[in-house]
């Protein structure tokens, strides 16, 4: 599933595509075209009336949540899901732009977008689909949601967010019980992480996934979420991870972290650090990864204690 770098690279490239530009009109594709608009509970026929003819004012973000903020407050909540995608694509006017075997939503744009060419060709108009391989993801109309959707209020800041507050997320995941990864995981607490870069801040850290929460010092939680940020800024460079063709950005072009990371999808490998051959535990019906040296298990910290 895409996490905040490869969500945060898409939101970027409709930020260039969309912003000033009116949702001319958009079709749902084939038959799971609906699907794709699910969540909108007035149904499919109501979602495109109510979207079409709107202005996109800005392109906005929350943790692993995108929306179309428009111009007379409304929004357009979009989640990619496992495999969601957005691709922006120049068509000749009334020429039919072959469609992606997965596309499910179009939208054609009228007017120019902020970041698009002014000296375009005239006859050529800008499409935005929606694409989804395996049908998790989807979009919906949020009246009045334009600064934030409702649905969405529970979801906490992160750490790319200009009103991210350190301290008290630290103090939050300090007093939490859970496991640690568990807790970095929680889009409650702390939005945007998941499975690959809990993994890979909880390496930079050196902290086990299974530690207590309320058993780090704070000194060590606020080291989690420098080593989060650092890593996340990072994949978000180099255009975030992609380790197949569920994630590209609007380009349809892939990230390349994965050459970077130092725990995730790592099994058996050499750690970078101390040449231990990184470990893998069943976590969540996923995977975790890490390094049994550098970074010991709770129980085997505990054991070192009592001698």
């Amino acid at each position: 599933m895409p996490e905040l770098p490869e969500v945060e690279v898409v939101r970027r490239g409709l930020v260039a595509a969309l912003t000033g530009r009116t949702i001319g009109s958009l079709e749902l594709i084939g038959q799971h075209g609906p699907r794709a608009v699910r969540r909108h509970v007035a149904g499919p026929a109501d979602f495109v009336a109510a979207v079409t003819g709107r202005t996109v004012a800005d392109v906005r973000r929350r943790g692993k949540y995108l929306w179309f903020a428009l111009d007379d407050g409304d929004a357009v909540l979009a989640h990619l899901g496992m495999s969601g995608q957005f691709r922006v694509l120049q068509a000749s006017t009334g020429h039919r732009q072959p469609l992606h075997p997965h596309t499910r939503i179009r939208f054609h744009l009228l007017g120019e977008g902020v970041g698009m060419d002014s000296h375009r060709d005239t006859d050529t108009e800008t499409l935005v689909d929606f694409l989804d391989q395996r049908t998790f993801g989807g979009l919906s109309f949020v009246p009045d949601g334009a600064e934030l959707p409702a649905s969405i209020s529970h979801i906490a800041r992160d750490v790319l967010d200009s009103q991210f507050d350190r301290p008290r997320v630290v103090k939050a995941i300090s007093a939490k019980h859970s496991a640690i990864k568990r807790v970095l995981l929680d889009q409650s607490v702390i939005s945007g992480i998941g499975n690959i870069y809990a993994d890979e801040a909880l390496w930079a850290a050196r902290v086990h996934g299974a530690c207590p929460a309320d058993s780090l010092s704070t000194g060590i939680v606020g080291s989690l979420i420098d080593a989060a940020t650092d890593v996340m800024c990072a994949a978000l460079d180099q255009g975030g991870t992609s380790f197949d063709a569920l994630y590209v950005n609007v380009n349809g072009e892939s990230g390349y972290f994965e050459r970077s990371l130092n725990a995730y999808g790592r099994a058996g490998m050499p750690c970078g650090r101390c040449g231990a051959p990184i470990g893998r535990e069943k976590f969540m019906n996923r995977s975790s990864f890490f390094c049994p040296r550098c970074q010991p298990s709770p129980s085997f910290v505990g054991a070192e204690r009592q001698v």
